[in-house]
């Protein structure tokens, strides 16, 4: 089976702009960190300054698993809780 991608969409509420950016910046390094992890890059929209894209590659899912039990992704989730919408896909690559 192919790597487990992740589209994190993240908008933050209005007024959380600055709040929810840091709190993303700041899971990044120790994320990329991860054994399990191929890819962990923060993206912004060009036409949306509150809106943020995650895009991700884990070797499967036990990887994804463990990265969402870490400290640091709990810290996330707490920080941005309320302060932004979230979409999340997951994807297997076909080609």
């Amino acid at each position: 089976m192919k790597d487990l991608i992740v589209v994190a969409t993240i908008t933050a509420k209005e007024g959380n702009e600055v709040l929810v950016r840091e709190a993303l910046e700041r899971v990044v390094p120790p994320s990329r960190a991860e054994a399990g992890c191929l890819r962990y890059d923060l993206n912004i929209d060009i036409g949306n300054h509150a809106s943020f894209v995650m895009l991700e590659a884990w070797r499967d899912q036990d990887a994804l698993d463990a990265h969402e039990a870490t400290p640091h992704f709990l810290d996330l989730v707490k920080a941005i809780g309320g302060k932004a919408d979230i979409q999340i896909v997951k994807l297997n690559q076909v080609l």
